[in-house]
């Protein structure tokens, strides 16, 4: 009972959140608002027995929120700059494709609901942890170096010359 609180709450706000993200101007706001849906989804993912889930998700994209934010006040100057319009004219088209993903959404959640056991979940580091330092090992580290090559690879395209210009 109180796990289907829990879940429902973290829906919730998760949900709530998100559409404050799109219905916001203020660029930082919707920032926040993205973070703390990030934050219901990873609440959602802990309410489900997902730790490994649970506990990338805070960090990798609640984390890269933050650095978002940074970017985002940065990039954007002044803060007349900060707040933008959110509404275009294809906004019927968009939520055409919203209600049909939300009927889908809904109907793959009943089905899985109804096929699923009650019960605790089990935890699911363990053998998630023997698999990325076993045998996905190397993969998992030639990603690393991908991913900090590109982190270079942007630093030097937006560096500025000594001269004033980029």
């Amino acid at each position: 009972m109180i796990e289907s609180i829990a879940f429902y709450m973290m829906a919730g706000v998760a949900l709530g959140s998100a559409l404050l993200v799109v219905t916001l101007r203020n660029t930082v706001h919707c920032a926040l608002f993205l973070g703390l849906s990030l934050a219901g989804v990873a609440g959602v993912f802990g309410t489900l027995g997902a730790d490994f889930l649970f506990a990338s998700q805070i960090l990798i994209y609640v984390g890269g929120i933050a650095v978002l934010m940074i970017f985002a006040v940065m990039l954007m100057g002044r803060t007349s700059d900060l707040t933008l319009r959110q509404v275009n004219q294809e906004w019927l088209a968009g939520l055409l494709v919203c209600a049909i993903t939300a009927v889908g959404l809904w109907r793959a959640a009943k089905a899985c609901l109804s096929a699923t056991a009650s019960g605790s979940p089990a935890a699911s580091t363990r053998p998630l942890g023997r698999l990325m330092l076993g045998d996905y090992a190397v993969p998992f580290e030639l990603i690393s170096l991908v991913l900090t090559a590109a982190l270079l690879g942007a630093i030097f395209f937006t560096r500025r010359e000594a001269g004033g210009r980029k």
